[in-house]
């Protein structure tokens, strides 16, 4: 299919012009500059000594998969402090989201212990603290708060934190509560497509509009989308395969079933009527269809 044909069938939010930064794809490509990125970052940690952002990658993917797709960070970032960070934009809620950080913390800890080892340390101590930071466009947990944080502590000691160097966090755009300051509003604000006078939200929005101006960016865009919707519909398609398979297979074996029960009773029958014949008593008969029916 070609790609223009293809970019018609795609639901207007999904089109490359209507794009905003909540798309995984366009924020990627925004956050891919540092500046912006670690301005983000600060305003979901206000209170934490974050560095600089030098590093970021959009859709970095990892070569610790899960399964056949892989795992593919939304945006990797890397501090001047030795912190990590993954970024993840969130439209949809599939009810996963906690086991999905698990997963997340485990590559991200991976693949600092192999980056420490490449440099001849491989000490525990030397990992890096790692944040795995979920945007949502909705609530994960229905609490109508935008901010929820969790890290590890004693399930006895009031306090006691295990110190691990791991945190998670969750925002939701569309809370209600009053628990998260004005900056970090505005950015989820953005998320959702509503602008402001904020110095960085201004900076997001003209970086958002010239983006949209890049041809190479679109159509990497669009070669994206198509992969995914021909490997979606190849798994679709192997679905429905398959079931039509098992239902012609249970067919056949429920009509196998079927054919021998019909002509065990046919025999039975033609059995019966031979004993008849040949003068057998009815005491006789029915002892026998007894003796059969209980075999």
């Amino acid at each position: 299919m070609r790609l223009k044909d293809f970019e018609q069938i795609l639901p207007e939010s999904q089109r490359w012009e209507n794009l905003t930064l909540a798309n995984d794809f366009m924020f990627g490509r925004i956050m891919r500059d540092p500046e912006l990125c670690t301005e983000m970052i600060r305003r979901i940690l206000p209170d934490m000594n974050i560095g600089h952002v030098e590093f970021t990658q959009p859709q970095k993917s990892s070569k610790y998969s899960l399964d056949t797709r892989g795992v593919r960070f939304d945006v990797y970032a890397e501090s001047d402090n030795r912190k990590i960070f993954d970024c993840e934009v969130q439209t949809t809620d599939k009810k996963d989201l906690p086991r999905r950080t698990r997963a997340y913390h485990s590559i991200l800890g991976m693949e600092a212990l192999e980056k420490e080892k490449q440099q001849e340390t491989g000490k525990y101590n030397d990992m890096p603290d790692a944040f795995v930071i979920f945007i949502c466009m909705f609530d994960p947990f229905d609490y109508g708060r935008h901010y929820y944080s969790f890290c590890n502590m004693s399930s006895e000691i009031d306090g006691l934190k295990l110190n691990d160097g791991t945190a998670t966090i969750f925002l939701n755009a569309k809370g209600q509560a009053d628990d998260i300051n004005g900056e970090l509003k505005a950015f989820l604000d953005f998320m959702l497509g509503k602008t402001s006078d904020d110095p960085f939200i201004m900076r997001l929005e003209e970086r958002l509009d010239i983006a949209k101006l890049n041809a190479k960016e679109r159509r990497n865009y669009m070669l994206q989308k198509l992969y995914e919707w021909e490997r979606d519909s190849e798994t679709l398609t192997k679905g429905i395969a398959q079931g039509i398979e098992i239902g012609r297979t249970q067919g056949i074996e429920i009509g196998r079933a079927q054919g021998i029960e019909i002509g065990r009773a046919d025999m039975f029958n033609s059995v019966i009527e031979f004993m008849k014949l040949n003068g057998m008593s009815e005491e006789k008969i029915n002892n026998l269809r007894a003796s059969i029916m209980e075999s």
